[in-house]
């Protein structure tokens, strides 16, 4: 096994101890009230959610009646996001798949809309230039790309430093994207020390 790989798999099972747990912190009725306000703005069409844990934006879109793709490398997330949208009755609109963000080719273009609450944060940047990719396939001309990221600290000497570079995100979305607009904050989950994060407005360009 190589370094990336045992990487890959420790990170998976991190998160498949998270959503074992009776305890997963992101586990909301309602997806961020950023996700609420903009899906306001925006007539229906096709999204894409990316690292739908348990599907809670991917269906909450599919109610306002958007087709919406939901992904995340997790088996439990995905099966659980299933038996929810069934008994929200929306299965029909919001389907989810096992896979990683980085590997897409089963999706087809074009996408309205894409959302990540708190993936790409953790991908390398070989990772996140891929994910790059991906959504420049699968988005259409100006289509809203939204983010949610934890940010490294310029000074950060703990011992799990695997946020997002911010000026690596923007020196990449440069290409073809655009960004709106950033609001910065501060998360914290549980008992741990908060994290500086942010969310991006970014739009593919015409």
């Amino acid at each position: 096994m190589t370094g990336r790989q045992e990487g890959e798999m420790k990170k998976y099972e991190r998160m498949e101890e998270i959503y074992e747990s009776d305890a997963v912190p992101w586990d909301q009725t309602d997806p961020p009230p950023e996700v609420v306000t903009l899906a306001a703005q925006l007539l229906p069409g096709r999204a894409l959610d990316l690292g739908c844990g348990f599907g809670r934006a991917a269906i909450y879109l599919a109610h306002l009646g958007w087709q919406v793709d939901g992904v995340d490398f997790v088996d439990q997330a995905v099966q659980e996001a299933k038996i929810r949208a069934a008994q929200a009755g929306v299965s029909d609109r919001a389907h989810f798949f096992q896979s990683a963000v980085t590997q897409l080719d089963f999706l087809h273009e074009p996408y309205d809309f894409a959302l990540d609450v708190g993936c790409a944060h953790g991908l390398t940047l070989e990772e996140l230039r891929t994910y790059h990719l991906q959504l420049l396939r699968l988005l259409k001309p100006g289509a809203i790309f939204l983010l949610f990221a934890h940010l490294n600290e310029e000074a950060d000497e703990r011992e799990e430093k695997n946020w997002m570079d911010e000026a690596a995100l923007r020196k990449l979305f440069a290409e073809v994207f655009h960004l709106e607009k950033a609001k910065y904050g501060q998360t914290q989950v549980k008992d741990q020390p908060p994290w500086r994060s942010a969310w991006f407005w970014f739009r593919k360009d015409l």
